[in-house]
């Protein structure tokens, strides 16, 4: 793969998580699969390429329809919440990788989290509130914390803030990769129209997956 393909899939699933984040915080729902790609991507911390990072581009259609129509044509009607997010989890992650502590304490967290899910499953409840508990302790207590906007009937529900919570670490492991690949938010703003097409171009080359 060339660089442009691998930022324009670390960028997908950042934009997938937050297109996830949003869905269950309005409707308490989201798509399973959509939901078991960013999270298997938080435990996939040693790949052997980006896109194995996330099995494939397949995996990642959410991320990528989101992605061209969030910076594509003026036409395109832009969602405001999912546009905030996913600033918030690009400036975030650089903050994170200045502190050295809060990494070793993610690493030791995903780790345990890892192990948890190997006696149950990686969307196991127990499971998604252990990753919740990580972001908590680790990501949510960098300034400034994402708001999520909703409906109060989902987000003041447990199982749903968890869940919210772990897309949110999985967007910021999205982020970071998306950073170790040389991406930054000035290419998003001058380089756009690139990932756009990039992005159109394996919509066009993938299928979506079989549930």
């Amino acid at each position: 793969m060339n660089n442009i393909t691998d930022k324009t899939l670390a960028l997908a699933a950042v934009f997938q998580a937050a297109k996830l984040v949003q869905d269950i915080a309005t409707t308490g729902v989201a798509d399973q699969h959509d939901v078991q790609v960013i999270i298997s991507g938080v435990f996939n911390t040693n790949p052997s390429n980006t896109e194995a990072v996330f099995g494939s581009a397949e995996n990642l259609r959410t991320g990528l329809k989101c992605l061209s129509e969030q910076l594509g044509s003026a036409t395109t009607e832009r969602d405001i919440d999912i546009t905030r997010y996913v600033i918030s989890l690009l400036h975030l992650q650089k903050k994170l990788l200045k502190d050295k502590e809060m990494l070793n304490f993610l690493s030791r967290g995903i780790e345990r989290a890892q192990q948890q899910s190997e006696h149950f499953s990686q969307l196991h409840d127990n499971v998604i509130a252990n990753l919740a508990g990580v972001y908590s302790e680790s990501v949510s207590t960098l300034q400034p914390k994402i708001m999520v906007s909703g409906e109060n009937q989902y987000l003041s529900h447990t199982e749903h803030v968890n869940k919210v919570r772990a897309l949110l670490l999985g967007g910021i492991r999205a982020a970071v990769l998306w950073s170790q690949l040389g991406g930054s938010r000035w290419q998003i703003l001058f380089s756009r129209k690139r990932f756009v097409e990039q992005a159109d171009r394996m919509l066009a080359n993938t299928q979506p997956p079989l549930n």
